[in-house]
């Protein structure tokens, strides 16, 4: 058994998409990030990567931005992976131009809709922006990209304006309407409500945007799925501007083991794609991220280790080898005898049952003096009851 997770999440009668496409954008969103910014080779590893978790889109930049971004995606477009790679481009002609020249396979040009984006941001009525959309839509269309159109605060944005925008977009081609919650300011029966608004309305796709603003971007994104939507964008370690968004390892495992929904990915690279990118953007990864963190398959408390020892699946949902990572004893405060054995077992050293409980003792009382129980201070105390001994 691999994984074990409870066993009313079958009694709920739920319902997801046939086809659930996960589109991701470390690359783009996730380098928005303040103080992050990734060169042409560490793009490079990272969508390369991203490919092995099987990713089904990368959106690999926003080529106007520079031009080294732009040898970035053509670098990226160059290595023929099997995602399709996707760039971001404002409505204008010559974002778009920029990304036909880069030889991509589509697009995801987004407007800001709500009235506080057309008032304080764009300064253009909404005649005038579904004008402009429709406009750049056409002239990607023409080339014979996939277009997904993203309304910027959709979330914000007044409903009957955004069901207008979306429909006209849908009869001018586009292959996906993305609603984008821009400040994470939506609840998941929110989105419910949301896109099953605009689900009647368009016959394109409908992709979920999710930032992470109060904490809801997994949630929001699952709700989305369950009222219709067919796409979700996702960052690695769920970075990204501000709070961050939806997280790629989240969201996937969530979907497989959770909802039993499997997208055939690879999960073995979770966690080393995860330390990549944080890595190279230089965020540190929380030791309490879901999935992914270093205390996720670490135990210290006695009663915890005793029953994780004996069956590792009374303490965890699921067995960290699924994801590439491990499963950790960690000494301290709260350890017993049995993970102190366990520790010892592992350096190959016998001691008596009056040897054990002193070595108990003195863990317990260097981790209160604010010592971290490595593996030297450990032998050190080992070696202090009961003598020299080789490793």
């Amino acid at each position: 058994m691999n994984y074990f997770v409870s066993p009313f999440n079958e009694k709920a009668n739920l319902k997801f998409p046939e086809k659930i496409t996960v589109y991701d954008t470390t690359l783009r969103d996730g380098e928005q990030t303040p103080g992050v910014c990734l060169r042409t080779p560490e793009k490079l590893q990272i969508a390369k990567k991203l490919d092995e978790l099987g990713i089904h889109q990368i959106e690999a930049g926003f080529p106007v931005v520079s031009n080294e971004e732009k040898r970035s995606v053509k670098a990226i477009v160059k290595e023929d992976l099997d995602a399709q790679i996707l760039v971001l481009s404002r409505t204008k002609k010559s974002d778009i131009d920029t990304a036909i020249d880069c030889d991509v396979d589509g697009i995801i040009t987004f407007m800001g809709t709500s009235d506080l984006h057309l008032k304080h941001k764009i300064k253009m009525t909404r005649e005038e922006i579904l004008n402009v959309c429709m406009s750049s839509i056409e002239h990607a269309k023409d080339h014979g990209l996939f277009v997904a159109f993203s309304a910027e605060d959709a979330t914000r944005t007044d409903l009957d304006f955004l069901k207008q925008l979306y429909k006209k977009a849908d009869n001018y081609g586009v292959d996906r309407v993305h609603i984008a919650d821009t400040v994470g300011a939506i609840s998941p029966y929110g989105m419910e409500y949301l896109v099953k608004e605009i689900r009647p309305v368009v016959k394109a796709e409908i992709a979920l945007h999710c930032h992470n603003d109060f904490g809801m971007a997994l949630s929001n994104s699952i709700a989305g799925l369950l009222a219709g939507a067919n796409a979700v964008s996702t960052t690695v370690n769920g970075i990204g501007e501000r709070a961050g968004n939806c997280s790629l390892e989240e969201l996937i495992m969530t979907l497989k083991i959770i909802y039993g929904i499997d997208l055939d990915f690879n999960i073995s690279k979770f966690y080393e794609i995860s330390k990549l990118v944080e890595s190279l953007t230089h965020m540190k990864i929380p030791d309490n991220k879901p999935i992914v963190g270093k205390n996720i398959f670490r135990h210290e408390s006695g009663i915890h280790v005793d029953a994780v020892i004996e069956e590792p699946l009374t303490y965890e949902p699921f067995l960290p080898e699924m994801v590439g990572q491990q499963r950790r004893i960690v000494l301290g405060k709260h350890s017993g005898c049995r993970a102190v054995r366990a520790k010892l077992n592992e350096c190959g050293i016998d001691v008596t049952k009056d040897e054990l409980c002193k070595i108990v003792e003195q863990v317990k009382s260097k981790r209160e003096e604010g010592k971290y129980i490595n593996d030297k201070l450990f032998n050190d105390i080992v070696r202090s009851v009961r003598g020299p001994f080789e490793l």
